[in-house]
């Protein structure tokens, strides 16, 4: 019990996250309790600065360092959202420090989190900042009392949470025709191959294991990115394959999927060591072979 009488519901790190950016305490406090009695977790961002502080501007170039500052916050955002994968996130439309129109538009343009579901409050007379809203893409905009209203609902109709355990059942089946020809592909080095035969097999497929081989494929087209030289692809196919890779089991129809996660990561991060300068020196040796049984 809290302070309050109230029980209190312990926050586990394997529930679903919902990111809100607001600042008003009468909504966080609202939010966090409907999201913990719904079985969420919660990451509150109040300011842009918590996502990624600007650098320290000199006065002889203020406006574009503090451009770019921008775009490295829209950048970071989009990667925050792509770490966490979270089921929803919710912008409260009278926090103007969070640059939200930008941040909407740029999570719902980038095909590694434009599926992300958004959902924005704001007040009932501001009717110019919810067109506003809807034309970013917000899934849902709402005003005040209504948002507050109808937030259980609102939290169960729009939050995005995978069934992992439709998903551990379906990888219990075997790998088709078109699959295992795209993994000898992979291992062979022959990525765009690769991803031609696994985006067969996902066609083909109609159960929730197909992710297997949409996010198999992801991961050769990253691999594919890198030996064409192109830096910025290949970091796009890897924050892409991550909505696809995360929810999978380990294991899934006997292909170590947890390995070549792990393994895709290594690639990434040695990539982003060596900048876009450098990416002729990447080591292939590091693109090692999908395992499955």
């Amino acid at each position: 019990m809290n302070a309050r009488g109230e029980r209190q519901i312990p926050v586990v790190k394997s529930q679903p996250l919902i990111v809100g950016l607001v600042s008003d305490l009468f909504f966080t406090v609202k939010i966090d309790y409907v999201a913990r009695q719904l079985g969420y977790r919660v990451r509150w961002i109040e300011r842009a600065e918590e996502v990624s502080p600007p650098d320290t501007l000199d006065d002889d170039d203020t406006l574009r360092q503090l451009a770019e500052a921008m775009r490295g916050q829209v950048a970071s955002f989009i990667a925050l959202l792509v770490e966490e994968q979270p089921a929803l996130v919710i912008f409260d439309l009278n926090n103007n420090a969070v640059p939200w129109d930008k941040w909407i538009a740029a999570a719902k343009s980038s095909p590694a989190t434009r599926r992300t579901p958004i959902i924005a409050f704001g007040s009932h007379m501001d009717v110019e900042t919810q067109t506003r809203a809807k034309a970013a893409g917000a899934d849902a905009v709402l005003a005040k009392s209504r948002f507050t209203e109808a937030l259980p609902q609102l939290v169960t109709k729009y939050a995005r949470v995978p069934d992992r355990a439709a998903i551990s059942d379906d990888c219990r089946g075997e790998l088709p025709a078109a699959a295992l020809r795209g993994l000898a592909h992979f291992n062979a080095g022959e990525y765009f191959e690769a991803h031609e035969e696994l985006e067969r097999a996902w066609n083909e497929e109609v159960g929730p294991a197909r992710e297997l081989y949409r996010a198999i494929l992801q991961v050769a087209v990253a691999y594919l990115q890198i030996t064409r030289g192109n830096y910025d692809g290949a970091l796009k196919m890897f924050m892409r394959a991550r909505q696809w890779i995360d929810p999978l089991p380990d294991e899934c129809r006997g292909v170590k999927i947890g390995q070549l996660r792990e393994e895709a990561k290594s690639v990434r991060e040695e990539l982003e060591r060596l900048g876009p300068e450098r990416i002729g020196q990447f080591d292939p040796s590091l693109m090692k072979p999908v395992i499955w049984s």
